[in-house]
């Protein structure tokens, strides 16, 4: 017999959003339907300038409306979402991420229609993306973002999502963990690459993460700047906006991150934790 693979809470994660996709109603999506759902709002939101262009001009803080997670349980008891958004907005955040997945972390795409009335801030559809059904439910409920998480994706998945929100102008975060990741982000083309310095297998936080990756794109940048060529220049890492996730708590955090050439943070729990969340973020980006 052959022995029997156990699974980790992603693999948990992706097999029971496997079970919810299934029941949404069946359709093709195409980046013109994406673009004609965006193009009902009543207003468009740049989450990429935003980060580009952070509100207090230093490190862009994407900050997380988040009530729960498989590794930490429940991280605020006292969770009002509109309450937070607003608390995150006066602080300086320049984007907000809402988790809507319900099962694992007690989210809600509720959450992310009511932030999205009661802020101004790009927001950050936190999910696990495995079918382009999910990306137009993230633009009907509110999002101006989009997560894509390489390690659940297959190449031609992850191509088909980044191009689709690319091409209807909605942002998409591709969430890296290590080299190979890194590597498969690049080659898309991701405007905005996420290292994730959490091991969503393990759940074990290293911000050496960020530092080792940091440094790959780097190198790939000057491998490109010495080629000269315009794709070369097109497609270059230096044009790729980077952001550190997972493991932030302390402003010597932030300090180590930006140092490596991180641009963005994305924090949750620390956040959520601290009880005065506008002392805490203004600790964080200084």
């Amino acid at each position: 017999m052959f022995p029997i693979k156990s699974m980790n809470i992603l693999d948990k994660i992706v097999e029971q959003k496997k079970r919810e996709v299934a029941k949404l109603p069946a359709r093709i999506i195409a980046a013109g339907d994406l673009r004609d759902a965006l193009l009902e709002r009543d207003e468009q939101r740049d989450f990429l300038a935003a980060l580009r262009q952070p509100r207090h001009g230093g490190i862009a803080l994407i900050a997380e409306v988040k009530k729960a997670s498989p590794s930490a349980g429940v991280i605020c008891k006292d969770f009002d979402p509109i309450r937070i958004a607003k608390e995150y907005e006066a602080a300086g955040a320049s984007c907000l991420s809402v988790l809507t997945d319900e099962k694992f972390f007690q989210g809600s795409l509720e959450y992310l229609r009511q932030i999205r009335a009661a802020v101004k801030l790009p927001l950050l559809r936190k999910d696990f993306i495995i079918d382009e059904r999910q990306i137009l439910e993230a633009i009907e409920w509110g999002a101006d973002a989009i997560l894509l998480i390489v390690a659940i994706l297959s190449d031609e998945q992850l191509e088909k999502f980044h191009t689709l929100a690319a091409e209807a102008g909605l942002a998409a975060l591709v969430e890296v963990h290590d080299e190979v990741e890194l590597q498969r982000a690049m080659k898309i083309g991701a405007k905005l690459i996420g290292v994730n310095n959490r091991n969503l297998k393990t759940f074990k936080v290293d911000l050496a993460v960020t530092e080792r990756l940091a440094a790959k794109m780097e190198d790939g940048r000057l491998r490109m700047a010495k080629a000269s060529t315009p794709s070369s220049i097109l497609n270059s890492p230096s044009s790729s906006l980077l952001v550190a996730e997972s493991g932030i708590h302390t402003r010597a955090d932030v300090e180590r991150l930006k140092k490596c050439g991180a641009k963005a943070i994305l924090v949750g729990e620390s956040l959520m934790r601290g009880g005065d969340i506008q002392s805490k973020v203004r600790e964080l980006i200084g």
